[in-house]
């Protein structure tokens, strides 16, 4: 289990410090045994996370040199693709981004849950929706983004869908940072609650293209509501 946590650590420093720019794109990693020893880690440990990134894209092998950097452009692990996302020079670019990823995910998440949910899924769904009521009252935006998240969590798990949720999971930090974002206006939490609760009628009805469409009109005014008030330029 150390090992794992000390290989995990190393993978996420290199991340880091080739985000920061520390470690250039198109340049070769630095030899192992120097990664090793300003890391204070084994050269075995270095090898291994070496090669995780190698699975994201992140570093490329050179057959007869040492590896290459890869330009974020062409990272394939979402993993890496979020981390990235979530700094600031990549952020607004990001978010949109997201939202097209949730409008293809989300739409047809709903469609599903609009078939499979459950009674306790319908009261877990008015319950969250009710606390983004309370909470947007009392202005208390954190509570206002757990609840937003707990809400669509539960159309997820509704689906009944094992693929759905496991795409989904690597995304929850990028939309916890959103939605801490934009839920910080307050014409926009109004525009979310109404939206929200467009979905849950829908999804109380069980009609599968009533619940899509909803949550295509949810996720377009998540866009509009983004471009107005937090992408100004």
């Amino acid at each position: 289990m150390a090992k794992v946590s000390r290989t995990r650590e190393v993978v996420d420093r290199l991340l880091d410090a080739i985000i920061a720019g520390e470690l250039r794109a198109s340049e070769q990693l630095p030899p192992e045994g120097d990664i090793a020893a300003q890391l204070g880690v084994s050269r075995l440990t270095v090898r291994e996370a070496v090669r995780l990134l190698q699975a994201q894209g992140v570093i490329v092998q050179v057959p007869g040199s040492r590896h290459r950097i890869a330009p974020a452009s062409e990272w394939t692990g979402l993993e890496a693709v979020v981390r990235h996302a979530r700094t600031e020079g990549a952020r607004e670019r990001s978010s949109l981004e997201l939202l097209e990823v949730r409008v293809m995910i989300e739409t047809g998440a709903a469609q599903l849950a609009a078939e499979r949910r459950s009674a306790d899924d319908l009261e877990a769904l008015r319950a969250d929706l009710e606390r983004m009521r309370r909470a947007h009252a009392d202005g208390d935006v954190d509570a206002f983004v757990a609840a937003d998240l707990d809400f669509h969590d539960v159309i997820l798990r509704a689906a009944d869908n094992r693929i759905l949720l496991a795409t989904m999971r690597p995304l929850t930090s990028m939309l916890e940072a959103t939605r801490a974002e934009t839920s910080a206006v307050l014409d926009i939490r109004e525009h979310a609650i109404a939206e929200h609760a467009a979905v849950l009628d829908a999804l109380e009805t069980g009609d599968p293209l009533a619940a899509r469409d909803a949550m295509a009109s949810h996720m377009r005014q998540t866009r509009d509501d983004l471009l107005r008030f937090v992408h100004q330029h």
